[in-house]
């Protein structure tokens, strides 16, 4: 008498084996990533309900015309997001991106501080659909087509 497993059953078996091994990696890859998800709030979204303190957000809003302020270490800038109904302090230490102006759309990532100022560590300005390279301002659209092109070879 033969104790060997059938074909079949080592099939199904392997099949249980790699479906239990999937299902491992899966839950390893979202305890792995728990705290790494960055929640987005709107400036009406956090006076509604503020993030923990210690929790890492990102604030989408627009820059706020004339807040803009330059501190005189030349790097920290405060300024105000809003989105029509809200408005949220920001400051933020670092190098702004070139596009980052008043009355334009800006994703601050940060946490809430304590005073009810959103501290942010990183800046990512958006621009409109009517944003234009300045290497390729001044050009008709087939130059910018060829230009384009240029880069694609």
């Amino acid at each position: 008498m033969s104790t060997a497993i059938k074909p079949k059953h080592q099939r199904l078996v392997l099949l249980v084996i790699a479906l239990l091994a999937l299902l491992g990696a899966g839950l390893l890859a979202a305890w792995a990533l728990r705290n790494q998800a960055s929640y987005f709030y709107l400036p009406s979204d956090i006076m509604d309900q503020a993030p923990a303190p210690d929790q890492d957000v990102r604030l989408g809003g627009m820059v706020e015309a004339g807040s803009i302020e330059q501190q005189a270490d030349g790097v920290t800038i405060h300024f105000i997001v809003g989105d029509g109904s809200a408005r949220v302090p920001v400051s933020f230490t670092g190098i702004a991106p070139a596009l980052f102006v008043e009355n334009s759309g800006v994703v601050a990532e940060g946490s809430m501080g304590a005073d009810g100022t959103f501290v942010a560590t990183n800046l990512l300005a958006k621009h409109d659909e009517n944003y234009m390279p300045r290497e390729l301002e001044g050009m008709n659209a087939e130059q910018v087509r060829a230009a384009v092109e240029g880069t694609l070879e």
